[in-house]
Order: structure tokens, then C-alpha cells, then sequence
């Protein structure tokens, strides 16, 4: 009945990673992440993209996935760096390197998905005509991310999305992190902002924090925790946990997804780069979690620098 279950829409990017000091570039964006790891749990994924032709080889790593790759040339390609201390994995600094422009209606494929995934990185890149224009198609996840971080010489800063409210209503599933919650509700308790941004129309709201990820569906909430034992892997954290959360959502209770996205998103920590683990590693985080529930969490690993970048 569909071509694809999900088809997600953002720019592929070349990233700089830095930590403490020491530098590599590496792949990223919310489409490099979370279509590897939707691959990996059996979704069929297409991705549609923007980035120099001379970054075309970049996307043979989601081909040999499985992935179906939509790609547009253009004048340059998007580019994060971002800048941690290994210290604390947590906080980063992120500069821009590259912006690869905005997608045009013509540039989306005429497949039908289950959900179309807008998954940008920057502001700019999807535009509310283009937005409207797939939630005509079918049901729509956001990431919030790609219409709050703006750039400013050169610089990444959050600023409010001024049509928020008419983008939302066009909204199914929504994906925010801590900053972005106190940013676009001013509210600080991220169960009270969930129900505050799913008054705008998302009938799921999916925010992430360090700690784990919480969702709001149909009045409920639930939660779930990450539980890594390292941060080596942190960059791709929040794109890893939605994807994998729509996707498993295809076939499962929110309740359920919210777990299950947050035991992947538990081991793609641990690791730099995709998540590219099992069903069963899956499962065994899954019933660690469910005998540990009142044990306190595993001591984090404090991650080597050289092993913080992929």
C-alpha cells in the first residue's frame, strides 16, 4: 500500500566534531542517524536530501542500509561543528559550517510513506508552504530542532519560530529537547510544555533530556530512561530516539515506542556514529531496565576523546 513507511526529509551533513581540543569530521544530520537506525529495525526508509556533488559518495553509507536516496545538488553542504568537552558530554558549542538552502516542493519524490519525517538541522531548509504541503500527503513528524536553530554570522542561536502555531496544526508527531521546551513554552517542567504544545495540534509530543525521553499521547504521559554506560556517542541522540520512536509507532503503543526508543537510543550513546545494534540487544536493555527499575544507573564510562568522534 505505501512505497516507504517513512520518508525523511532534511540535510544530510558534514560535521566537525570536536573534543577537548581534538578534531575529526564525520557524517551526521537527523537523516544520517535516524534513517541507519530505522533500517536496523526493519523500516523502510527514504531519505531526501540536499548537499555538494562532490558529497554525493557520503550518501553510499545509508544506500548499503537500504535506504532510498533522494538527493539534490547544492552550492554547498551543511555543516555543524560542534564543540564538547569530554568532561561533560552534555554541554557543546556549535558553529556553522556549511548550509546546503532550502527544499523546493519539486524536490520531494511522488512516493507515499506512513509518515513523512521532517527532520531538519537548521532553520530554513523546510519552509510552512512545504510543511503543508506533506501533512496533505499524510501524517507528519517534526523536529523542532530545524525551526528554532537559526543562523547568525556564522553562529547557531534559538530563537522562537515565529508560525509556530499555524506549523503545528499541521503537526502529528513532535520532537523537542529541554532547551526547546523552556524556549518555545517558557515552561520548565517538560510534562506541563508537552501538553502545552500539544494544545497546538501534535497529537504526540517527544521531548528528550539527558536523563531520557518523555512523551505526551493521548493525554498520557510516559517516560522512559537512558541508561548508557559511556557518551562516546552522544552527537545523534535526540535524531536517533525519534525516528526510532515513529518508527517503532508504526506497529506499537506510544507507551511501547517510548520504551523501546529509549533502549536504542540507551546503546547509540555508548557508541560514535548510527546505531547499527539488534532487535536483541534491544530486548536485553529492555529487561535490564524493567529488574533495575529501582537500582540506581550504571556509573558512565568516562568517553576517550579519540573515541568521540566516527
Amino acid at each position: 500500500m505505501y512505497n516507504v513507511d517513512i520518508m525523511m526529509i532534511g540535510h544530510f551533513a558534514k560535521d566537525r566534531l570536536v573534543v577537548d581540543g581534538t578534531s575529526e569530521v564525520a557524517s551526521g544530520g537527523a537523516v544520517y542517524y535516524g534513517s541507519v537506525a530505522l533500517r536496523r529495525i526493519g523500516v523502510r526508509v527514504a531519505v531526501v536530501t540536499r548537499l555538494h556533488p562532490d558529497d554525493f559518495p557520503l550518501l553510499d553509507e545509508l544506500k548499503q542500509e537500504g535506504v532510498r536516496v533522494f538527493a539534490t545538488a547544492a552550492p554547498e553542504t551543511s555543516g555543524i561543528e560542534n564543540i564538547y568537552r569530554s568532561a561533560d558530554m552534555e554541554r557543546r558549542i556549535c558553529k556553522l559550517l556549511g548550509f546546503a538552502g532550502p527544499f523546493r516542493r519539486e524536490e520531494i519524490p511522488d512516493l507515499s510513506a506512513q509518515v513523512y519525517l521532517i527532520a531538519p538541522i537548521i532553520a530554513g531548509e523546510v519552509d510552512l508552504p512545504l510543511l503543508k504541503s506533506l501533512a496533505a500527503r499524510g501524517p507528519v513528524g517534526l523536529d523542532v530542532q530545524g525551526f528554532v536553530r537559526v543562523r547568525e554570522n556564522k553562529h547557531l542561536v534559538f530563537r522562537q519560530w515565529p508560525e509556530m502555531a499555524e506549523g503545528l496544526a499541521h503537526v502529528t508527531y513532535l520532537k523537542i529537547d529541554r532547551a526547546e521546551a523552556e524556549l518555545l513554552t517558557g515552561q520548565a517542567d517538560l510534562r506541563v510544555a508537552a501538553r502545552q504544545l500539544s494544545a497546538y495540534g501534535p497529537r504526540e509530543v517527544v521531548v528528550t533530556q539527558s536523563s531520557g525521553v518523555t512523551v505526551y499521547a493521548d493525554g498520557r504521559i510516559y517516560e522512559a530512561p537512558f541508561t548508557p554506560r559511556s557518551l562516546a556517542g552522544r552527537t545523534g541522540r535526540g535524531d536517533t530516539c525519534f525516528a526510532t520512536y515513529v518508527g517503532k509507532r508504526l506497529s506499537a503503543s506510544a507507551e511501547e515506542a517510548c520504551r523501546f526508543a529509549a533502549a536504542i537510543t540507551t546503546l547509540k550513546q555508548e557508541q560514535p556514529g548510527p546505531w547499527r545494534g539488534t532487535l536483541d540487544d534491544v530486548t536485553a536493555v529492555l529487561a535490564y531496565s524493567r529488574s533495575n527499575s529501582n537500582e540506581p544507573k550504571p556509573k558512565l564510562r568516562t568517553p576517550n576523546p579519540k573515541s568521540a568522534q566516527h
